[in-house]
């Protein structure tokens, strides 16, 4: 059997397939070098490494071939191995083939993560024997040994996830579905990619909609089974949960059960209450009680590198946003605070329309600061902003995230939020968001150190 790619999955798939006597082949176009710790995990595999490039012989001949998320299936081994007769699958996919206990899984535009983690707070504040897994940072396969009939799993799935299956999760919920990736995709291809989370659903399967977007909303007519409802700024079609006044309420066959008041929420911004509404409306399908569900979401401070405080230094808060790799979560993180303003911007540049982020923080922020690939085409769409305002946020550009920290400790006034929200991706400089985010904290931590 041959696994592309050697990330989280295809380390979860190497252990997996080995641990089970399969002869396994590494392919992945990193040389060894660069792939240091992840060989380290999968030593006692015995795999057979073949580094360096993604050959065509290596899925052309095997029996089975197993693709990490993220590499194209467009790779001319894949293709190579297509032409073969070879079966391709995925860890998603496996999975969801083997798992003993019903699944649960979210999947989003954005706010996914922190809806899954917020879901295993939930099960976890119920006493739940459960599971969590999946985008979040944990391999699948290795979860099944835990998993038995009862057991609550639950997972986050990416596109390129659901890019690969041809199974769906029993409870499946669409938190958003917006312009994303498209620099890879077209808009109806990515779509389409989401649509895969409930596609496969049978009849008595449930799949759990946010009704104030508009691509999720539009989702229901082709659900095959049931379909139930968020919402937060219009009124739920149905049952679901939603925030009435200022209470997050679930609605089960017409009668509202009130769960918490918004205000005991502590994450930031409207975008943290929908991802509030849809781990409530997940969770209470897995079985847990209204309590529970409070005293979790009450518990609940996030997860890092999402709106996450790293430090005040100097009368200013530095916050780590770096999950936002798209203008719209970068929008959503400005609009959670009522604090001037210096933003952060940078990375590579995802294809995706700058105009309405770039007029925001022309007029939100007291400075902006690109950086990076693509900080020359950040620092550009702000100026042109200010430019047609007539005044607006001061714009700088520099090399890197400790040259944008630098410039904004000294852009900021003591009350100030340097908000580090890239709207693009890490991919120009790290490995991933986490990567960059911990760049940023160390930043920040040299900056208190100085002080």
């Amino acid at each position: 059997m041959t696994v592309v790619g050697l990330g989280i999955e295809g380390i979860d798939l190497v252990r997996f397939l080995a641990g089970r006597g399969a002869r396994v082949t590494v392919s992945d176009v990193r040389p060894a070098e660069a792939l240091r710790n992840a060989l380290v995990t999968i030593a006692d595999s015995e795999a057979t490494l073949s580094l360096g490039a993604n050959r065509a012989e290596d899925c052309a001949t095997a029996d089975y071939v197993f693709v990490s998320q993220g590499v194209p299936q467009q790779l001319p081994a894949l293709a190579a191995a297509r032409a073969a007769g070879v079966p391709v699958s995925s860890a998603a996919q496996l999975f969801l083939e083997l798992c003993p206990a019903p699944v649960a899984a979210v999947t989003g535009s954005s706010g996914k993560s922190t809806t899954a983690a917020l879901v295993g707070a939930m099960l976890e504040a119920a006493g739940a024997d459960y599971v969590l897994g999946g985008n979040i940072g944990v391999g699948l396969l290795g979860l099944l040994e835990r998993i038995g009939p009862r057991t609550r799993v639950m997972l986050e799935l990416s596109h390129t996830q659901l890019e690969t299956v041809s199974r769906s999760p029993q409870l499946a919920c669409v938190t958003n579905v917006t312009p994303n990736h498209l620099d890879r995709y077209t808009w109806e291809a990515y779509v389409a990619l989401k649509r895969r989370v409930f596609a496969f659903q049978q009849a008595d399967d449930t799949v759990i909609f946010n009704a104030d977007d508009t691509v999720a909303a539009a989702f229901a007519r082709e659900a095959p089974g049931h379909v139930t409802y968020t919402a937060r700024q219009q009124a739920l079609p149905g049952d679901g949960v939603t925030l009435s006044g200022d209470v997050v309420v679930r609605r089960e066959h017409g009668r509202e059960h009130p769960v918490l008041p918004r205000a005991e929420i502590r994450l930031r911004g409207d975008h943290n209450v929908d991802n509030v509404l849809s781990a409530v409306a997940i969770a209470s399908r897995l079985g847990v009680d209204d309590r529970a569900l409070a005293s979790a979401v009450r518990a609940f401070a996030g997860i890092p590198h999402r709106l996450e405080p790293v430090a005040a230094v100097s009368g200013v808060q530095y916050v780590n946003d770096s999950i936002a790799t798209t203008p719209e979560r970068t929008l959503a993180g400005m609009r959670a605070f009522a604090e001037p303003l210096v933003l952060l911007l940078g990375g590579r540049h995802k294809e995706l329309p700058l105009a309405v982020l770039a007029t925001e923080a022309a007029a939100r922020c007291r400075a902006v600061v690109a950086f990076g690939e693509a900080g020359e085409l950040f620092a550009a769409a702000v100026r042109e902003a200010v430019t047609a305002a007539g005044c607006g946020a001061t714009v700088e550009q520099v090399a890197d995230v400790e040259g944008a920290v630098a410039a904004a400790a000294r852009l900021a006034r003591a009350g100030d939020v340097v908000l580090f929200a890239p709207a693009g991706t890490s991919f120009d400089a790290y490995a991933n968001f986490e990567q960059r985010g911990a760049a940023f904290r160390t930043a920040v931590a040299r900056l208190g150190s100085a002080t």
